[in-house]
């Protein structure tokens, strides 16, 4: 299996090494897996440990709010370290995971950033996780090419800015162990891509740029900076060359998004609005809540009170310290056989930039290259040439735990709401299973975080009292569990082809929504089967 390496003492490598990945497994970038692991590992763990002790007290009735301690950050006067040039304009960002094709594809569509996706949008099995550093090693070199079904693909002369988004703090990589202990998904991602790519970024005039998913707290942006600080020295690279995006797409983090950013001052790039893991967790926290019940997943829009209060809360926070305030996903992608819904979609797409745009947004995220033209039309009629409106002050948004616990609306919940849930989980969970963590599903680009929101959503509404159909049927487990296999179903006929992963994913999301026990992440025992 790893005969063919030189390991480090300590750490042994259980995935099977094809051919190539000996060049990003190398004694050197591994040897920097260690180190960080070895410093930093017993600060996860406890950090993970504060998470659960804080998930039993919102268990147990606890609501967030703002820090009293930290006060003095909130209201000081500092500011972020100045943005590199490549990152001060984001106006368009297109992301996807690190397969090849989607890598040449994004670099080139005319996005002004790229985020490749090590974490929710990719499966991280071994071959995909290592295939996509050897992917971005070419990127970075620009020698990443493909031939593919008859056709070329090639970089061309301009390409977006270089963002990656490792693992969030909750995942390992199962196949690197070190001193007998599973070392950090998000840093093993980290260290081989900032070994083998920061001073070839350097010398190209750009830098290592990351997106920072999942944190929970100003404490958890601690331990990234601290390991940026240690990774650079020991790569004998400048201080603050690291530069970091952090996604708020947990709502305890929103009562921290002037501590996350001054944590990570001198190593920021701003705040992304994750809007789609952030009501995965608004579920997530509130779940044994009986007051909290949110309606149909369609319903629950960027425009709904406590998504609102968010979204405006994120961009006061950002420019106030001159930060990026970049906004999240619109999931929605072009439809090539009905030409009505195409253009529903697109002014969809339209909308939801043109409102980030004129609320003040650097920029906002789009998950297909066919997406980025409008994006970019709706925030150049905002901005111009300028490259950013981080000069936008938004001094009239008064930031108040109220607000963003507003939680509405609460109806209507539907019996194709339901059916949606279970199909897109199931359909999803399949997908992942085979190795694909991005899957087009009834015209919507879809990842983790929406399956997440899926078997999270049904799971509440079997437990909470307001968890009733608008024609008064109470949502079950005897319910979900028939419509799972009616689901299953038409998942099959949809996808057709080796239909055991789906058959194998309704088992799991049935056992997921309908089980006493709340799983934390979905993709925690999924990752354990591949």
């Amino acid at each position: 299996m790893a005969n063919t390496l030189s390991l480090p003492q300590g750490m042994e490598i259980t995935g099977a090494i094809q051919p190539g990945f000996e060049t990003i497994l190398t004694r050197d970038a591994l040897e920097l897996v260690a180190k960080l692991h070895r410093a930093f590992e017993p600060r996860r763990q406890a950090l993970l440990k504060v998470r659960a002790e804080r998930t039993k007290r919102l268990d147990a009735g606890e609501r967030p709010d703002f820090l009293k301690e930290t006060q003095a950050i909130r209201d000081g006067d500092w500011k972020i370290a100045p943005l590199p040039k490549d990152l001060e304009c984001r106006r368009v960002e297109i992301t996807g995971p690190v397969e090849r094709k989607m890598i040449i594809n994004a670099l080139n569509s005319g996005a002004d950033s790229y985020m490749t996706d090590f974490e929710d949008s990719n499966t991280p099995n071994w071959d995909n996780q290592i295939t996509g550093q050897l992917n971005l090693k070419d990127a970075v070199r620009r020698t990443i090419s493909l031939e593919q079904n008859g056709k070329s693909y090639k970089l061309n002369d301009k390409i977006a800015t270089l963002i990656v988004r490792p693992r969030g703090w909750h995942l390992d990589e199962k196949h690197v162990t070190v001193d007998g202990q599973r070392v950090s998904g998000g840093v093993f991602d980290f260290a081989l891509f900032l070994f083998h790519n920061a001073k070839e970024q350097l010398a190209r005039g750009t830098g290592p740029y990351f997106y920072l998913p999942k944190m929970e707290s100003h404490v958890e942006a601690r331990l990234w900076n601290d390991i940026f600080v240690m990774a650079q020295e020991a790569l004998g690279i400048p201080r603050g060359t690291i530069r970091a995006t952090v996604l708020i797409e947990t709502i305890v983090a929103a009562f921290e998004m002037d501590e996350i950013l001054y944590e990570l001052r001198e190593h920021s790039s701003g705040l992304n609005a994750g809007r789609w893991d952030y009501i995965f967790s608004a579920i997530k926290k509130f779940k044994n809540d009986t007051d909290f019940c949110l309606a149909d997943r369609s319903q629950i829009t960027m425009t709904v009170p406590f998504m609102r209060a968010y979204a405006l809360l994120l961009l006061k926070t950002c420019h106030k310290r001159n930060a990026p305030a970049i906004g999240g996903m619109s999931a929605l992608i072009p439809i090539k056989s009905d030409e009505q819904a195409n253009e529903k979609a697109m002014n969809g797409v339209r909308s939801d930039k043109a409102r980030d745009a004129g609320d003040g947004y650097d920029g906002g995220w789009v998950a297909h290259p066919g997406l980025v033209p409008i994006a970019m039309e709706e925030f150049v009629k905002v901005l111009g040439d300028k490259p950013n409106q981080i000069s936008k002050q938004r001094d009239d948004v008064v930031p108040a735990a109220k607000d963003l616990l507003d939680f509405r609306p609460e109806a209507p919940i539907t019996e194709a709401g339901l059916r949606n849930n279970i199909n897109v989980g199931i359909h999803y969970l399949g997908s992942w299973l085979a190795g694909n963590g991005c899957v087009p599903i009834h015209n919507l680009m879809e990842d983790a975080a929406t399956a997440e929101i899926s078997r999270s959503q049904v799971w509440q509404w079997i437990r909470s009292p307001k968890g009733k159909l608008e024609d008064g049927r109470k949502v079950t487990a005897e319910l979900v569990n028939e419509l799972t296999q009616v689901e299953l179903e038409n998942v099959k006929k949809t996808v057709g082809g080796d239909t055991k992963p789906y058959e194998r994913a309704a088992v799991i999301f049935q056992k997921m929504s309908t089980s006493e026990h709340f799983t934390e992440f979905l993709t925690l025992p999924l990752y354990e089967e591949i």
